[in-house]
């Protein structure tokens, strides 16, 4: 098996995103996918993320910023709340009566526990097969996904590897999934 893609097309983000709002009807596995592409968290980090990580129940908003230790660095990081994040969480936080700050945004079964990331696997997996994606879709493929498309977009590596939080750029390079066909079209737009 090869190592976790992100996910390259436009398109294939919209199938997917789609996909458990239309098909499975499924709002937390659809929010799941949209603060997971659109925040570059590890999965660990986003699957244990409250409603009072992303809205303020005092003023009744949300939040501009996620602020969190990252697990696994143990580093500080913000997180700003994109429209596409927010429409998602308003949403899903809408059809949850009674939702409190305390409460998991991601629940596993029974709710009282954050969905496991083996589950979490299980249900972008079986997703990606459903919807015959090239390669298997992951939980990192949620955050590789992000690099890619902030790369595609013009983004500076070194703004990336910062995101990342990664000490090194030949990180950050294995992240982006860089190409061949990616590599071929700065060869055929430069043509000085």
């Amino acid at each position: 098996m090869g190592a976790t893609q992100p996910i390259r097309k436009t398109e294939d983000i919209n199938a997917l995103k789609n996909y458990f709002l239309y098909e499975k009807r499924s709002l937390r596995n659809y929010s799941m996918v949209c603060l997971g592409i659109n925040s570059a968290l590890r999965i660990s980090d986003l699957l244990s993320l409250t409603w009072g990580d992303v809205y303020n129940f005092t003023d009744g908003h949300f939040r501009q910023h996620i602020s969190i230790t990252e697990r696994k660095t143990g580093k500080k990081t913000q997180i700003a709340l994109n429209a596409n994040v927010v429409k998602a969480l308003r949403l899903y936080k809408n059809s949850l009566p009674g939702i409190t700050g305390e409460a998991f945004i991601f629940p596993g079964r029974g709710g009282k526990k954050p969905l496991s990331r083996c589950q979490a696997y299980r249900i972008l997996s079986s997703a990606g097969r459903a919807l015959h994606f090239e390669t298997t879709v992951s939980c990192h493929s949620l955050r590789k996904t992000f690099g890619y498309h902030a790369w595609k977009m013009g983004v500076q590596p070194a703004v990336i590897m910062n995101i990342f939080n990664h000490s090194s750029f030949q990180i950050t390079k294995r992240y982006l999934g860089i190409e061949q066909d990616d590599m071929d079209q700065v060869f055929l737009e430069i043509n000085l």
